[in-house]
C-alpha cells in the first residue's frame, strides 16, 4: 500500500465523515497500518458540503493533507465534480450511482457506481448509506480488509445498530466484489 489518499465528499446528513473516520480507523486499528484524517464541512448541520481527506500508509505520515488523491468516494454530484479534478489520471472514483451523473463521454476510466441510497433504504435506513459505501471502498479497493473494516464498523456506530450497519456493509462489499470480479 506504501501511501494512498482518499477524499470521501457529499451533503452533510449522509455521513461521510463517519465514512471516513471508519476507513481510516479500519485501516490503523484493524489492519496496523497508519492513518489520518482531516474533515471539512460547512456552518449547517445537514445539506452543505463536506468532505474527509484520509491518508493510509505504512509509514508515519508527516503531512496530513491530500496531495495526490488516489480515491474519490463521492456521495452527491456537487463532491463529485468539485473534487475529480484531484484526481490521479489512474486514479479510483466510487461514487453513488443514483445521485452522481456525468456528461457523455467524462467518466473516468477507473469509475465503479454504486445505489448506494436505494440499497440503504432496501435495507430499512436511508442513513446507512455511508456504511454502504465504506463497504463498497473495502470491496472494489482492497485498501483495508474486510474483516479490519467490519471490525471498525462495530466499534464505530451506535450501540443497537451493529446487526443493521453490519448488512450494510456487507451488501456494499458484495458489489463491489462483484463489480471488479473478486470473490466475496
Amino acid at each position: 500500500m506504501s501511501r494512498s489518499e482518499i477524499r470521501v465528499g457529499g451533503l452533510g446528513g449522509q455521513g461521510v465523515i463517519l465514512c471516513g473516520t471508519i476507513i481510516g480507523k479500519a485501516a490503523s486499528i484493524y489492519d496496523h497500518k497508519h492513518s489520518g484524517m482531516i474533515q471539512s464541512f460547512g456552518p449547517e448541520a445537514r445539506g452543505s458540503s463536506c468532505s474527509a481527506q484520509v491518508i493510509l500508509s505504512d509509514e508515519v505520515i508527516g503531512y496530513p493533507y491530500v496531495r495526490n488523491l488516489d480515491v474519490l468516494v463521492a456521495m452527491s454530484n456537487d463532491a463529485c465534480h468539485k473534487f475529480l479534478p484531484e484526481l490521479k489520471k489512474d486514479g479510483v472514483l466510487l461514487y453513488e450511482e443514483e445521485l452522481v451523473s456525468f456528461p457523455e463521454g467524462t467518466r473516468p476510466a477507473k469509475a465503479w457506481g454504486i445505489p448506494a441510497t436505494r440499497f440503504a433504504e432496501e435495507l430499512g435506513r436511508k442513513l446507512v448509506l455511508n456504511i454502504v459505501m465504506v463497504g463498497f471502498f473495502a470491496g472494489v479497493t482492497g485498501l483495508v480488509s474486510r474483516q479490519a473494516a467490519e471490525a471498525a464498523v462495530r466499534d464505530s456506530v451506535p450501540a443497537g445498530t451493529e446487526g443493521l450497519n453490519l448488512k450494510a456493509f456487507a451488501r456494499g462489499y458484495e458489489y463491489g466484489r462483484e463489480l471488479v470480479g473478486g470473490a466475496a
